[in-house]
């Protein structure tokens, strides 16, 4: 798997994936550290990527689009320390790649992880 890491988290994520075996760049690597949220996610869509992020955007340019790639993981916790953000990606990652595979939208809390399918939106 090939993840985009966005700005809101931290380059250490990015080592942390790599140390795991994935491929991962963050958006600032790219010279995209202030592109649009949408051409974040057609960068990752081109290039079979996963995104990573904190921001709830991902999610509406999903439903928008009703795209069924690029999956993406969206970060809403309490702390949002590269540790504890790497430490529930440790834990969960191979439980979920199936699913990212195929196409989903993953966001992750502080007390449950929820995964819905995609497409999003108006069926």
């Amino acid at each position: 798997m090939k993840f985009l890491v966005d700005m809101p988290l931290s380059p250490k994520t990015v080592i942390f994936l790599k140390n795991l075996g994935y491929e991962a760049i963050r958006v600032s690597e790219l010279g995209m550290a202030k592109s649009k949220d949408r051409d974040i996610f057609d960068y990752a869509e081109k290039h079979d990527m996963i995104i990573l992020s904190a921001d709830l955007d991902f999610g509406t340019i999903l439903a928008f689009t009703h795209s069924i790639k690029p999956s993406v993981i969206i970060f809403r916790l309490k702390d949002p320390s590269p540790e504890h953000v790497n430490s529930l990606l440790s834990s969960n990652l191979s439980s979920i790649e199936k699913e990212l595979m195929k196409g989903v939208i993953v966001i992750i809390e502080d007390t449950e992880i929820r995964i819905r399918e995609l497409p999003i939106g108006n069926n």
